[in-house]
C-alpha cells in the first residue's frame, strides 16, 4: 500500500464506548425481537385456544337446543295424543292446563340450564385471554 493509492484502506480502531455502545444496542435490539417473537407465538396459542373452546362451546349449545327442541317436540306430540283421546270439554281444557303448567316448568329449567353454559363457554372462551394477559403483565418481562 502507498500512501498515494486512493483505495487503499485507512485501519480505523473505535473508540472503546463507542463500541460497548453499539453491542448494548445490538443486544437490547435482541432482546426486543425475542420478546415481541415470544409475545406474538404466546398471542397465537392464546388465539388457538379461544377458537378451540369457542368451538367446543358452539357444540356443546347445539347440542343442548336440539335436546330442548326434541324434548319440547315429544311432550308437544303426546300432548296432541292425549288432548285426541278426550272423551269431554272439561277433560281437554284438564289436559291443556296440566300441559301449560308442565311446559312452564321444563320451559323454567331449559332456560337455566341454557344460561348456565351460556356462562360456561364465556369464561372458558376468555379463560386464555385472560392467562396471556396475565403472563404478557407479569413483572420480569
Amino acid at each position: 500500500m502507498s500512501a498515494n493509492d486512493p483505495f487503499a484502506i485507512v485501519p480505523f480502531k473505535l473508540p472503546e464506548q463507542f463500541r460497548a455502545f453499539a453491542e448494548m444496542g445490538v443486544f437490547q435490539a435482541r432482546d426486543g425481537y425475542q420478546k415481541l417473537k415470544d409475545a406474538a407465538v404466546s398471542n397465537n396459542d392464546a388465539l388457538e385456544a379461544i377458537y378451540a373452546s369457542a368451538t367446543k362451546g358452539a357444540s356443546d349449545l347445539t347440542t343442548t337446543v336440539i335436546g330442548m327442541a326434541q324434548t319440547n317436540t315429544e311432550a308437544a306430540f303426546a300432548f296432541t295424543q292425549s288432548l285426541m283421546g278426550a272423551r269431554s270439554l272439561p277433560e281437554a281444557f284438564e289436559l291443556m292446563n296440566a300441559h301449560a303448567r308442565k311446559q312452564f316448568e321444563v320451559f323454567s329449567t331449559q332456560t337455566q340450564d341454557l344460561a348456565t353454559l351460556t356462562h360456561k363457554v364465556a369464561v372458558e372462551a376468555v379463560e386464555p385471554i385472560a392467562a396471556g394477559a396475565a403472563k404478557a403483565f407479569k413483572p420480569g418481562n
